[in-house]
Parts: structure tokens; C-alpha cells; sequence
């Protein structure tokens, strides 16, 4: 229902124009917005109003009118009959309270549809008809973001709605507590990544202003409404995997998951046996923090023993010779182009073993 404050400066300013007494009730009989004197006014007269069962109607030295949408009394208006333009002044403020109500539940029907629309949970002739009924372009690029919010409350959503609030194509809903969700209509489907990340990057940083620390995924480009639940599942998969694998990654894009897409759906019977073969029954926590730095800085330095050397202050010799060490440990040359390939990619997978285990427990 339309809120009492909003039904209340709506009442102010048309009363405030035409200068005339009045105060709206909810079927209830209670008043919920008053401008002027009504004083005298017999609540009672309000529920005789409803039973009667008129749209309209004059009762001593008032004037009577139901505020409601498809036959449904949401409200009733009472002005004083007193004034000249009393009856035109009823109909003002029936007229713009319906709008407002009209308008509030269309934005109640587009959020239930763009959620259901997510989900999967419609027949794609129902997204059709829906999407027509509510005014929603049907062949339209769109893509999904999806904005994590954890640990702050539902104020990040308004804060969203705010900003797309010019872009009236752009929705903002909630699947949950910890997330928030833009569908964003894309302006050149052949700009489609360079807008796609614009977007994300400008919501990052206006979150950040406000001091909400964030962490924002999306999913490619679709064309048409339907597909768009096909962007959200891709989103979500950049959010999960992101969680795993790119924790420092502030902003993810579904394009740019590379090998930890694939690793993220693999059964976990089948990473324990590769991690088994790899590493002939050892595990991660055998090998000691010293080794894993020296692995991991080799990795950021695509290979590069002198420049690895030089970033971990050590001679190059004491590189190799660790290199040597692991070598000999794990039967894995990382000097070499696929071994190393096949290390990098055991390190993920027990990574993501170790995410799976947590979650299970």
C-alpha cells in the first residue's frame, strides 16, 4: 500500500492549490492525511460512506470519494463542500492518489516479474505477455550484475535505486539479505564488455563513496528478456567462483573466470584422485610456507627466474636450488611450460577442495 506520507503530500498540495478543507481515511476509518480544518468531522460518517456502497457521494457538509484501483477501495477522500471548487478538488486528489497506487503496484508487479525472471521460474510465453503488459522492451540487450552487500542492511538497495533512477530500463531487486541485483539495459550491444565493465566500475566506486564496501559480479551480454536468467546464473557463478579463486578482485566478469570456471564444476571425487596422482598422496600442508611464497611469486612472474629472484631478495641460485628441491619432491619442473600449467592448476583445485570441505561442514 502506498505509504501515509506520500498520501499525505499529495493531499498538501492539492488542497494547498485549491484551497480547500480535507483529509483521506483508510477503509479502516482511520485518517491518514489531513490539510486544513476538519474539525466537527465524524469518523463514523466514513464507514456509513463505504456501506453504502457509492463511488461518490454528499453527505451533510462533505463530499465523499472512494481511492482505489480495479474496483478495490484502497482509501476515502473527504473535502468540505463549503468551498466553490470543492467537487473538482475531490476529484483531484481521488485521480492522483489512484496514480500514485497504480503506480506503486506496477512497481511491485515489475519487481515480483524481474525476480521470477531471474529464477527461471516462467514460461517464456508468460515473460512475453508479462513483459508486455508492465512495458518492458522484450528484444533488448541485458546483462545481470550482482552486487554483495554482506553485512549491510537493505538501505544499499535504495541507495541502487537511486542511481539507475534516471535509467528507467534498469532494474534493482534482492534474491537475498547479502545481495543486490541490477538488470542494466546495454546502450551498444557492440560495446557490450567495455559497457558492461563501465557499469560495474561506476557502482563500485559510488558504493564506495558512501563507505559500503562491496564486491560486484556480472554476467555477458544477452538479447533478448528471456535469456536474461541466463546472465544472472553466470553472475552468480563469477560471485561463487570469485569467492574461491580471485578473492582480491574487487569487480569480476563472467568472461574473465578462465580455468577456475571449470575447476569450480568439477566433482570433487575427481579433484581428490588428480591432487592424489599430482602429488602421490602428499598434501598442501606438507609443503612449507617458504616453498609455497617461492611457488607463487614464480607464478606472478610468468616463469621468470631473475626477476623472481630479485622480487624475493634472494641469490638466483637459492631460486633454483628450491626449484630443484620441489622438483625432486613432486616430479614437477616449474621451469617448464606444462608442468607448470599442471601445478598452478593442482594449487586451484585444492583450493577449491578445501572451500567445498568448509562448506560442507
Amino acid at each position: 500500500m502506498v505509504a501515509n506520507q506520500i498520501v499525505q503530500n499529495t493531499l498538501q498540495e492539492i488542497a494547498t492549490i485549491t484551497q480547500v478543507d480535507a483529509a483521506v481515511f483508510d477503509i479502516g476509518g482511520k485518517m491518514v492525511a489531513i490539510r486544513g480544518d476538519m474539525t466537527g468531522f465524524d469518523e463514523k460518517a466514513v464507514s456509513a460512506f463505504l456501506r453504502s456502497g457509492e463511488v461518490s457521494q454528499e453527505l451533510g457538509d462533505y463530499l465523499f470519494g472512494t481511492i482505489g484501483d480495479n474496483g478495490e477501495t484502497e482509501f476515502v477522500a473527504v473535502v468540505r463542500k463549503d468551498a466553490d471548487n470543492a467537487g473538482m478538488a475531490l476529484r483531484l486528489i481521488v485521480v492522483q492518489i489512484e496514480s500514485l497506487i497504480q503506480a506503486y503496484k506496477e512497481k511491485l508487479d515489475k519487481d515480483s516479474f524481474v525476480k521470477n525472471l531471474l529464477l527461471d521460474n516462467l514460461l517464456q510465453i508468460d515473460i512475453f505477455n508479462r513483459a508486455k503488459k508492465l512495458h518492458i522492451e522484450f528484444k533488448q540487450p541485458r546483462a545481470v550484475f550482482i552486487i554483495e552487500t554482506k553485512g549491510h542492511d537493505s538501505s544499499v538497495g535504495e541507495l541502487l535505486r537511486q542511481m539507475v533512477s534516471t535509467q528507467s530500463n534498469d532494474f534493482v531487486t534482492s534474491i537475498d539479505e547479502e545481495n543486490q541485483v541490477i538488470v542494466h539495459e546495454l546502450k551498444d550491444r557492440s560495446q557490450a564488455d567495455a559497457e558492461m565493465k563501465e557499469e560495474a566500475t561506476q557502482i563500485y566506486n559510488m558504493l564506495a563513496e558512501a563507505g559500503i564496501e562491496t564486491k560486484i559480479s556480472y554476467g555477458s551480454a544477452v538479447d533478448e528478456l528471456k535469456d536474461v536468467s541466463k546472465s544472472y546464473k553466470e553472475a552468480k557463478l563469477a560471485h561463487d567462483v570469485r569467492r574461491i579463486f580471485y578473492e582480491d578482485e574487487d569487480v569480476i566478469a563472467y568472461s574473465g573466470l578462465g580455468i577456475g570456471r571449470l575447476i569450480y564444476q568439477l566433482p570433487i571425487n575427481l579433484c581428490r584422485m588428480f591432487i592424489s596422482e599430482i602429488f602421490g598422496g602428499r598434501t598442501m600442508d606438507e609443503f612449507d610456507d617458504e616453498t609455497l611464497a617461492t611457488i607463487n611469486k614464480f607464478f606472478e612472474n610468468n616463469l621468470n627466474v631473475s626477476e623472481t629472484s630479485r622480487q624475493l631478495f634472494i641469490h638466483r641460485n637459492t631460486l633454483v636450488y628450491r626449484l630443484d628441491k620441489l622438483q625432486k619432491t613432486t616430479g614437477l619442473d616449474l621451469r617448464i611450460f606444462d608442468d607448470a600449467i599442471t601445478f598452478k592448476i593442482a594449487l586451484m583445485v585444492v583450493k577449491y577442495m578445501d572451500y567445498m570441505d568448509r562448506i560442507d561442514y
